[in-house]
């Protein structure tokens, strides 16, 4: 335990103290004392996602994670793996590795990122075209409630479908329902071997085509994403996995789909591209927006993106997976990202699409992280109060201010 520092202020909220236990029953007992005494937690991993979310309207605590970092289970003759929260991706998959396994999970900064943090987030990228989303992958959890009860739920077995409603549940919750400790997640075999191509487009109306192509077709393509800019045309990538004949096949039917389009071999790089839209460095007054809209609505919203950036008077770049979601970097002044993030977030929310602001400047104007939960909402809360009733736990960062 150690008096927090500038560095653990939470979206400008500072907490006064950090926790870093070192066993699930501990760090449990930490959070009932906190939750009798009425003091708001904050569950951290290695932060790289605390950002995410609305700032917390309290956070007297970080409870970290970061010493409960064992894998504690791989048992790859089942093609499953039981985790601790504060492991990171990177270490996890260099052990599965070892007997040619993975967690088929593509999120920011595997080296640094957590278990629990990528949960808590719901952080996945280009992958999940082929292998699901993180509530398809995990299969079991154990978490610690705000009155200092570990519920576990799930099995260790692909099969076991009883209790799988608690893991779920919480993926995606940003730890507003409890602190996840470990996980239990269905493993896929490492690829044999990887190829991935560009295909570039006169447009995003081409490219759209091309995707949709690209998806009514036989090619056992494993993930799809497009690239789109204010400055650049249009660019698709593809990624194929298996054997050097199969990807040889795989490579002349994409030509032949791709007819006149200019295909060019592209590195295992381009799959970490969504970070590209993450450096700062140059550019420091920029938001980063998750968006969600249908895949067939692709080049319509990217020319909704091109009209209200220009009105606005905002740059933009943007990344959009097969699947319908997206990410989406703006740059320009705070008014104007706030009024760009408004103006697109309602026309997206108009056709059921949804707009989630991840990353907002100092200086831009207060703007809710998540937009309209619908009529889930009710529900949502009532999730909470019956798992967290004084909420204690990271209280009003999640939709609806949960």
């Amino acid at each position: 335990m150690h008096a927090a520092t500038a560095a653990d202020a939470v979206a400008g909220v500072q907490p006064k103290l950090v926790i870093e236990p070192g066993a699930e029953r501990e760090l449990a007992e930490i959070l009932r004392l906190s939750n009798e005494a009425g003091l708001a937690v904050i569950p951290r991993g290695n932060g790289t996602k605390l950002g995410w979310g609305n700032p917390p309207t309290r956070a007297d605590l970080i409870l970290s994670t970061t010493r409960l970092n064992e894998i504690i289970e791989h048992a790859w003759a089942d093609l499953t793996v039981t985790v601790e929260a504060g492991c990171t991706i990177q270490r996890l998959q260099e052990t599965l590795a070892q007997h040619g396994q993975r967690l088929a999970l593509d999120p920011l900064w595997p080296e640094k990122a957590t278990i629990g943090g990528v949960l808590s987030a719901n952080d996945s990228g280009a992958l999940r075209l082929r292998f699901g989303a993180l509530r398809d992958l995990i299969i079991g959890a154990t978490i610690a409630l705000a009155d200092g009860t570990l519920a576990s739920s799930g099995g260790k077995v692909v099969k076991n479908v009883a209790g799988y409603d608690l893991p779920k549940l919480v993926t995606g919750a940003l730890g507003t329902l409890g602190v996840i400790t470990r996980a239990v997640f269905r493993l896929h075999p490492l690829p044999r071997n990887t190829r991935s191509f560009s295909v570039a487009a006169a447009s995003a109306e081409e490219a759209k085509r091309f995707v949709v192509a690209v998806q009514d077709s036989k090619l056992a393509h494993t993930s799809l994403q497009c690239h789109f800019s204010d400055d650049t045309s249009p660019v698709s990538d593809i990624l194929f996995e298996g054997t050097e004949a199969g990807l040889a096949a795989q490579e002349n039917q994409l030509r032949d789909l791709a007819e006149h389009a200019a295909v060019s071999e592209a590195s295992r790089s381009t799959w970490t591209a969504r970070e590209e839209l993450w450096d700062f460095s140059d550019r420091p007054c920029t938001a980063i927006a998750k968006i969600s809209i249908l895949p067939a609505s692709m080049a319509r919203t990217m020319k909704l993106v091109e009209n209200i950036a220009k009105r606005q008077q905002v740059r933009w770049r943007a990344l959009v997976y097969a699947t319908g979601l997206g990410w989406l970097r703006l740059e320009g002044k705070p008014e104007a990202l706030r009024g760009a993030l408004h103006e697109l977030r309602s026309e997206l929310e108009a056709q059921h699409g949804s707009l989630v602001a991840l990353h907002r400047p100092e200086k831009m104007p207060a703007f809710d992280a998540w937009g309209s939960a619908g009529d889930a909402l009710p529900l949502m809360k009532a999730v909470k109060q019956q798992m967290d009733p004084k909420s204690t736990l990271n209280p009003g960062r999640f939709v609806g201010g949960i």
